[in-house]
């Protein structure tokens, strides 16, 4: 950064400051925390009779020090960045809408407790409730890298609250979670592979995102990846951000084709269609959430939903660093 030149290209130049800054803040994050256990190794030497006390003051540390640890696991090429995070309902009815909303909310307060900001960029609304489909952006240090957790089939069995017999119902939704790449980011693109569709948005108005005649849909059909965006009064907005989600989803796609070629070559499958679920929430007739990857389970099914996911992806991204899961 101090080299004769440095800030001649400007982009170049932005993008090795805030991996700097990144870095910084988490040296100065070790060089604390390391100093606070010194000082308490010190103190407990000198007077043991403080152990209780020492170690209700450490235990922030603790957690802190897990976060540090956590951190060591984002290696991946976007996994520092912000993520695109699409939330669709699949089998199940309007039950499968009302979990695709459930899902949204569980992740707008997991990122908030995290420290994110999030974006609701479109949000289709269900015929009777929930939503058919929702995508946001989430923006903080890696957002993408704890998200790609979440990538997959989600499970919830309940007592349906649309149904007047409260039988026992099953509903999937899936999670596709991509980088945001940025604007400068060079993802080539034909024009001629796009279909690209304008129409106006039936949403919830301030509850989810605000109606507009200039909301846009555009597929990639090589892919059959669609994109949309209705968060914008301009209809050239919308279509700026659906294109930027569009090569961040094609970008996804080529880090996916990536990892199943690592995971043919350590003879692992990997299966993300509807029904191969990654996680399961049982609210009845017991109340579990369990990770089909890992084995990690909670008992408390209410805290998972509003937004307690850390002990998952945690449990994810250390299975994936020991080459467990894909």
């Amino acid at each position: 950064m101090g080299a004769p030149g440095f800030w001649d290209d400007q982009q170049q130049a932005a993008r090795i400051s805030t991996e700097h800054s990144r870095v910084t803040r988490r040296l100065d994050r070790y060089e604390r925390l390391n100093g606070e256990v010194e000082e308490a190794r010190e103190l407990f030497e000198l007077d043991p009779s403080l152990e209780d006390e020492l170690r209700t003051q450490l235990a922030p540390v603790s957690a802190e020090l897990s976060r540090l640890q956590e951190d060591a696991l984002f290696d991946g090429k976007y996994d520092p960045g912000d993520a695109v995070v699409s939330i669709n309902a699949g089998t199940g009815g309007t039950d499968a809408q009302d979990w695709a909303e459930m899902m949204l909310r569980m992740y707008l307060r997991w990122s908030s407790d995290r420290g994110y900001q999030t974006d609701l960029v479109e949000a289709s609304p269900g015929e009777e409730a929930g939503l058919k489909s929702a995508t946001m952006t989430v923006k903080g240090e890696n957002a993408y890298g704890a998200y790609k957790a979440e990538r997959g089939v989600h499970r919830l069995v309940r007592q349906s609250p649309f149904d007047s017999a409260h039988r026992r119902h099953t509903a999937f939704a899936q999670v596709v979670v991509a980088p945001l790449l940025p604007d400068d980011e060079d993802v080539e693109i034909d024009e001629g592979d796009l279909r690209i569709d304008t129409y106006r948005a039936s949403g919830a108005g301030g509850q989810h995102v605000n109606k507009t005649d200039s909301a846009v849909r555009i597929t990639h059909l090589p892919t059959g990846i669609v994109v949309q965006c209705q968060n914008e009064r301009s209809q050239t907005s919308n279509k700026a951000t659906a294109m930027r989600i569009l090569k961040s989803r094609l970008a996804e796609l080529q880090e996916e084709q990536r990892e199943e070629e690592i995971a043919r070559e350590r003879g692992a499958t990997q299966d993300i269609g509807f029904g191969s679920q990654i996680r399961s929430y049982v609210l009845h007739p017991y109340q579990m959430v369990k990770d089909h990857r890992t084995d990690f389970e909670a008992g408390n099914a209410q805290g998972v939903l509003d937004g307690n996911l850390d002990g998952f992806v945690r449990a994810y991204l250390l299975a994936k660093a020991a080459g467990k899961v894909v």
